[in-house]
């Protein structure tokens, strides 16, 4: 059957995509350095996909092709599992570093899909383009990617208050299509994407009609620019002494749509402020898209866990009690990640005939990993103290002949040799402290939305009447 590898992803890249980087157009992104290294990243995982010993696992048949288990519609618990272990599988080869591989909008499209007689209620036209285009990018097994956040302008004001029309909105519309102009962000992985699936997810008020858009289009759409973020990829010294940001840059992306024309095949929203909220909402596609960033997070904290634990063997320090009870800490708190886990699919629901993650259990794990993060990065930087600081400027200085009798006498471990030390605290700062780290750690805070929206997720989705229940029990007088 059918299946995409890396070699086919990589050569659907060398389209004519207009990206802008340090004030230049890209030629290729397969090739360049800002980029290259991300690419291949995203190709190694549908090499692993199409290798015949993985396939079983983590793809199923659609049509005359097979496809990652991300792409499949679930109907009972089992199938929800089956469908985890193969993105866990996905994000175990990036250490949950990738935050928007292909699985993620697999995922959340899924969950439109789901839901798609939400949709129809709205607009029969609409939600039969949306599910066309769904079996489309699935058949195909296409990267999709999305923006569906308005640029940060006057976050007081609506998008048709701020001082300039920088938002995408409609500009126009006639039999064939629409025509949209505006910017969007935040195009994460948009550079190393096929497709951009473009939504709003914030509030719309009355009057704000022209910005209640859905649509879809490919990369190197007409008029769609890509204004990249600074390359840490491109900036890193090298794998010995960046080892994840050298290759798991995935980068973000302003997209600007210049009077880009849309067909009505390819437009799921148009015009309704309901709709638009209701995409999301009213559908799984919100609780599937954050449900897909937790396994991938899983992952990230088994790393981590298995990061700090390393650290503090080559420290010496395992045996202090103290340090065992730090590292208990962490893996409980990497435990706790699993668990809620495997706590929204037992604690799932159907929806027609399909089987979906517990909402307010996805809504609790996400409140509490936002502020967990941190905590956990924090824990281990402590574990690691000055070694992440201390280290040689770079791998030369363990070849060249002025450096490496002095690397050899300071870089001391008892069980581990001098090259193995710096290595490992190479890559504890990437993942703690650099500048990629960072933007790891904004992105696991702010990803699924601002705290307060988290809040506000869990507070509309817990059982408040099961609670009260308990509480009038309590308060009810006793019998006799």
């Amino acid at each position: 059957m059918r299946m995409r590898d890396g070699a086919s992803y990589v050569r659907s890249l060398r389209d004519g995509r207009r990206v802008l980087l340090d004030g230049e157009p890209v030629e290729d992104v397969t090739t360049h350095p800002a980029f290259r290294n991300a690419v291949a990243s995203f190709a190694r995982l549908y090499d692993h996909q199409a290798d015949p010993a993985n396939t079983g696992r983590v793809t199923f048949p659609v049509g005359d092709a097979r496809v990652h288990l991300a792409w499949s519609l679930p109907r009972s618990h089992a199938e929800l599992v089956a469908r985890r272990h193969a993105i866990a599988e996905w994000s175990a080869l990036h250490l949950g570093f990738l935050g928007r591989s292909p699985d993620h909008l697999a995922t959340t499209l899924s969950g439109i899909m789901i839901g798609l007689p939400v949709l129809r209620g709205f607009d029969a036209a609409r939600a039969d383009a949306f599910a066309a285009y769904f079996e489309h990018v699935r058949a195909n097994d296409l990267f999709v990617t999305y923006v569906i956040q308005n640029p940060q302008a006057n976050k007081a004001k609506g998008a048709s208050e701020q001082a300039r029309d920088v938002v995408a909105h409609l500009v126009s519309q006639d039999a064939d299509g629409i025509v949209v102009s505006g910017a969007k962000m935040l195009g994460t992985s948009a550079v190393m994407a096929d497709e951009i699936f473009v939504g709003t997810i914030q509030p719309l008020r009355p009057g704000e009609e022209r910005y209640a858009l859905s649509f879809a289009v490919p990369v190197n759409h007409p008029g769609v620019s890509l204004l990249s973020r600074r390359s840490y990829e491109q900036h890193a010294a090298s794998a010995f002494d960046q080892p994840l940001a050298s290759r798991f840059d995935e980068n973000d992306a302003v997209v600007f749509f210049d009077e880009v024309r849309v067909p009505w095949s390819r437009v799921f929203v148009c015009g309704s402020i309901e709709a638009a909220a209701a995409q999301w909402h009213g559908t799984p596609a919100h609780v599937m898209q954050n449900y897909q960033s937790q396994i991938r997070l899983m992952v990230k904290m088994r790393f981590l866990a298995g990061l700090a634990r390393r650290i503090a063997e080559i420290n010496g320090s395992l045996d202090i009690p103290q340090i065992r009870g730090v590292l208990g800490r962490l893996a409980a708190q990497a435990s706790l990640v699993e668990g809620m886990v495997a706590g929204m699919e037992a604690e799932g629901r159907h929806v027609g005939d399909y089987f979906v993650p517990s909402a307010h259990l996805l809504y609790a794990a996400q409140t509490l990993t936002q502020e967990l993060y941190p905590q956990f990065v924090l824990a281990v930087r402590d574990l690691a103290g000055g070694g992440v600081i201390m280290l040689p400027s770079s791998e030369r200085d363990l070849t060249s002949p002025h450096t490496r009798a002095l690397v050899e006498a300071t870089q001391i471990s008892s069980v581990a040799e001098p090259v193995e030390r710096v290595r490992l605290f190479k890559l504890a700062w990437d993942a703690l402290g650099s500048e990629y780290a960072s933007r790891h750690l904004q992105y696991e805070m702010f990803y699924g939305g601002a705290s307060y929206v988290n809040h506000a997720h869990m507070f509309r989705t817990f059982d408040w009447a099961g609670a009260r229940r308990l509480l009038d029990a309590a308060l009810a007088p006793a019998a006799g």
